[in-house]
């Protein structure tokens, strides 16, 4: 909800945050996983309420964005009722802790606000993300700056119009082999029920195009699509949808969608059945094609969480359970490590909690690396990444030292 802004006094905030203090630290039972918070957002010039985890480069440095926070322009307020019109950060090791550096603060209006998804590295080396305006892009200061508040420039790539186009980005864009763009809308489209967009560069910018609008009205109609995307090798995208309409258009699909001479074309990969699962939220893979997601409800009844696996099989898909929470736990930003474990976050159980399920070989183990307690964190949410080292990092919508969130790491 937007509404206006109230000013408030961030000097002593600004402090807290610009010296990089690393605040907490917490050691979790079993394998000596060690948990450090490495930052906790102010609602400052640093931001507030990061809600959709991190990007991180080869040098291993982290990105993000955070919903709020940042510049205070009337209008510019989130759902967690904090101001700002929200910020893209960068977080860098120095000595033994981490120093946050704003890179962009939103202007608001026109030229965008309220950054609920994360930032990625184009083809170019630039960082690309979705805010609720439009698209844009960041690069560096064009000359050196020795300014801690050095801003970079944005470019306003391409402004979302709203149905018949697309309108509410649900997911961080992804780029194919020749760099061109792709995303998914939660709504807009022919239908209003959510449609897949195109960024395609030319010599005159970037050209926008829907390519497949969904529909939730009869057949495989499907609709609300959300959560992360995939890409094959052959250009295939792979996603997920809130709703699918041959069951009421309450329980959800995994779609593919692929691109042929004629056009784009999409297939149903996995319906939920009635009573036994619900809202996949985005899906990832791994280097054979199988995709992992996480759904709001699965084995058997309308409360637990579940992750899955779908792998492809004689021209199908097999479906199977990986894990069911029992609860009603909403699992999220799963990532995969380079021996196929699984990591993810959970933000329904008490203030939520980092997780980690083994893969033996011949079957999943299921551990809980850290549980947040609010002052260290409340509500993961988004991404996790993974360092060469196997560090874990990733961010919570809210709690730590100011109620504002926090960018955490878990060590091995």
């Amino acid at each position: 909800m937007k509404c206006p802004v109230f000013f408030r006094a961030s000097k002593f905030l600004l402090a807290a945050w610009a010296v990089g203090i690393t605040a907490l630290v917490f050691t979790t039972a079993g394998k000596a996983q060690t948990f450090t918070v490495l930052h906790n957002f102010t609602g400052g010039s640093d931001g507030a309420n990061p809600m959709n985890g991190l990007t991180i480069d080869a040098a291993g440095n982290l990105y993000g964005t955070a919903s709020a926070g940042g510049l205070r322009v009337s209008g510019c307020e989130n759902y967690e009722g904090s101001y700002g019109c929200g910020t893209v950060f960068e977080m860098k090791p120095y000595g033994s802790s981490w120093v946050l550096k704003p890179l962009y603060q939103f202007p608001g209006g026109a030229n965008n606000s309220d950054p609920t998804l994360g930032v990625v590295f184009g083809p170019d080396g630039a960082l690309y993300g979705v805010a609720d305006t439009g698209l844009y892009r960041l690069t560096p200061p064009p000359t050196l700056c020795f300014d801690f508040l050095c801003s970079w420039k944005e470019d306003l790539l391409y402004t979302f119009q709203g149905q018949p186009d697309a309108s509410a980005p649900s997911s961080r864009v992804i780029f194919d082999s020749t760099g061109n763009m792709y995303g998914v809308s939660y709504f807009g489209g022919t239908y209003g029920d959510g449609a897949i967009f195109q960024l395609t560069h030319g010599s005159s910018g970037w050209t926008e195009s829907l390519i497949h609008s969904f529909n939730s009205e009869g057949g495989l109609g499907q609709g609300l699509p959300e959560g992360s995307l995939v890409i094959d090798h052959s250009g295939n995208l792979y996603g997920t949808t809130d709703c699918s309409a041959t069951l009421g258009c309450f329980w959800g699909a995994v779609w593919e969608l692929q691109p042929s001479q004629s056009g784009w074309n999409l297939t149903n990969l996995y319906q939920w059945p009635y009573n036994s699962g619900y809202q996949p939220v985005g899906v990832i893979s791994d280097s054979s094609g199988n995709l992992y997601g996480a759904d709001f409800g699965d084995g058997g009844s309308d409360l637990p969480g579940a992750i899955y696996e779908l792998s492809p099989s004689g021209g199908g898909w097999n479906y199977t359970m990986l894990y069911d929470f029992q609860l009603g736990d909403l699992a999220n930003g799963l990532v995969m490590d380079s021996a196929g474990n699984l990591y993810g976050g959970d933000y329904e159980y008490g203030y939520g909690y980092i997780f980690k399920l083994s893969n033996s070989g011949n079957g999943w183990t299921f551990t809980t690396l850290h549980t947040f307690n609010q002052s260290d964190g409340e509500f993961p949410q988004g991404p996790i990444v993974i360092d060469r080292n196997g560090n874990l990092y990733g961010t919570t919508i809210r709690g730590g030292s100011y109620g504002y969130g926090v960018v955490w790491e878990i060590t091995p």
